[in-house]
């Protein structure tokens, strides 16, 4: 397994439309429609100049695969940290040989294949996959 790159920020927010503007505002960031089955209502996904989902903001009502709570703090919205990475088997058979909880997940309309896995601290962490 290699990581190739920092995928995307995902942040839980009460005010979608607020949030949205701020971003598009202090980062110039370009909304775009977020892969189903999210909806405008429940998600936004904010993208750099490169075409980059970089930003994914979610609602508070939004279904999450790993939900979690996130108490009041300086990282209380921040949900979790993403990787692209490559070498999705040889992750898996890693998680597998440490013990470790994991959910899988697979989004078939972009062809990605996710691992999400605490670190020790409890930072949730999405590995992404796409086309491996």
């Amino acid at each position: 397994m290699s990581v190739e790159a920092l995928d995307h920020v995902n942040v839980v927010t009460g005010d979608l439309d607020r949030a949205e503007s701020f971003y598009r505002a202090l980062l110039a960031l370009e909304t775009r429609p977020a892969p189903p089955p999210l909806t405008h209502d429940t998600a936004r996904w904010m993208f750099d100049t490169s075409g980059r989902a970089v930003l994914h903001l979610n609602s508070l009502d939004l279904p999450r695969l790993f939900d979690r709570d996130m108490a009041p703090g300086p990282t209380g919205a921040l949900h979790h940290v993403a990787f692209r990475c490559t070498g999705y088997d040889d992750t898996l058979a890693r998680i597998s040989a440490m013990a470790l909880d994991h959910r899988r997940n697979e989004v078939t309309a972009i062809g990605l294949r996710q691992l999400f896995v605490a670190d020790p601290d409890g930072l949730l962490l999405e590995l992404n996959f796409f086309g491996d």
